[in-house]
């Protein structure tokens, strides 16, 4: 049976800087705009922070399948029909049952779910936001496992796309 294509989708500076003080240290309508329609319709993993992070008229995330990765699902409130799980692992065993072989399962932060989800990914979807931001979340080296397949300029930023060799 094919298992569905594990994709991470990813902001980070030129300094690999993804997060500061559990937000984004940038407002780039163009990276949201990319960022939802490749999500659309889909299954999202995050962990709990980014869950928390994310303004509650977008939490869940609308039009798509919600999954909240952490350790102490008790401390976690969530709307009905947001799976929660307690390790990565089950986030995308659930999301595999719930998507069709041609769908992408996204994962999309922070930088421990980044961490974990490395080994599992077919595909990295990258926006290289242009500049060094001040942060305290990295995205971790990828580049010896990943080759860039696309590439498209944006005004602040370059979207790229990897998969793994």
């Amino acid at each position: 049976m094919t298992r569905p294509t594990v994709a991470a989708l990813v902001a980070m500076d030129e300094a690999r800087v993804i997060g500061r003080d559990g937000q984004l240290p940038w407002h780039l309508p163009e990276d949201l705009a990319h960022f939802k329609s490749l999500t659309m319709g889909g299954v999202v993993i995050m962990g709990r922070k980014t869950w928390d992070s994310l303004p509650p008229r977008f939490r869940p995330l609308p039009g798509r399948t919600n999954i909240v990765v952490t350790r102490n699902p008790a401390a976690v409130s969530v709307p009905q029909g947001v799976r929660v799980a307690t390790s990565l692992d089950e986030a995308v065993e659930t999301a595999c049952a719930t998507v069709a072989a041609d769908q992408r399962i996204w994962i999309i932060g922070g930088a421990e779910i980044y961490r974990l989800a490395l080994p599992l990914l077919t595909e990295l979807h990258l926006t290289r936001v242009h500049g060094v931001h001040e942060g305290d979340a990295y995205f971790a080296p990828f580049e010896d496992e990943f080759d860039l397949i696309a590439q498209r300029a944006g005004e602040a930023c370059t979207f790229e796309v990897y998969r793994r060799r």
